[in-house]
């Protein structure tokens, strides 16, 4: 029987949306730090670091919308479905390998195939991200975008307030997994293995 060493992961709609929504999400993140930032002389300033947000904001709306359709209506949709089966043990599994099994020698736990493109931890972490968090932050960027439509108070709270430090905490939510994500791209055969994958669309195995 033939075999193969690498799997098309990547359709070419995917790897357009990953490139356009990583430039995106980029931006919204250099533009956010400098919207906040205390500095007499911000490395954007403030009015042009809001144009390029908002305009990026759009972007990635935009990049959303192909996403969650493009999962929809192909077969990378089944990558992210979540079973109840071995929920925890999986994480568990999986986290100790990175912790510790990696570092001296042990097998990967959960070697991807045709049917498993993410281990349970890769899995767990998009879906909360792409399927909690940025909708969280694309429905509070609109609502900032347009003030007037967020209620004026709640529990005696200012509406734009609670938005604006919802907004910022998903934002930073974001961040922070972004940079995992960067340094667990890099772990495999070789560094810039998986970053080329989602060039080529072709994963080694």
């Amino acid at each position: 029987m033939e075999t193969t060493d690498k799997i098309y992961f990547y359709p070419l709609w995917l790897r357009i949306w990953h490139g356009f929504n990583a430039l995106g999400i980029l931006i919204l993140i250099l533009t956010g730090i400098s919207m906040q930032s205390s500095m007499d002389t911000p490395i954007i300033g403030f009015n042009l670091a809001v144009n390029l947000h908002n305009i990026a904001g759009i972007a990635v709306i935009l990049c959303y919308i192909l996403f969650f359709t493009g999962n929809l209506i192909t077969g990378n949709g089944k990558f992210y479905r979540i079973k109840k089966k071995g929920f925890f043990r999986n994480l568990i599994k999986q986290g100790s390998y990175y912790a510790w099994g990696m570092f001296h020698g042990e097998n990967y736990p959960f070697p991807l195939s045709e049917k498993r493109k993410f281990n349970p931890l890769q899995k767990y972490s998009y879906v909360l991200v792409m399927y909690l968090a940025v909708p969280v932050v694309i429905v509070t960027g609109i609502a900032l975008l347009f003030p007037e439509l967020i209620i004026d108070k709640a529990w005696g709270i200012s509406g734009v307030f609670m938005t604006a430090i919802l907004h910022a905490a998903m934002g930073f939510f974001i961040s922070i997994f972004l940079i995992i994500h960067l340094y667990i791209a890099s772990v495999g055969k070789s560094p810039l293995e998986n970053y080329k994958s989602i060039i080529t669309g072709w994963h080694h195995i």
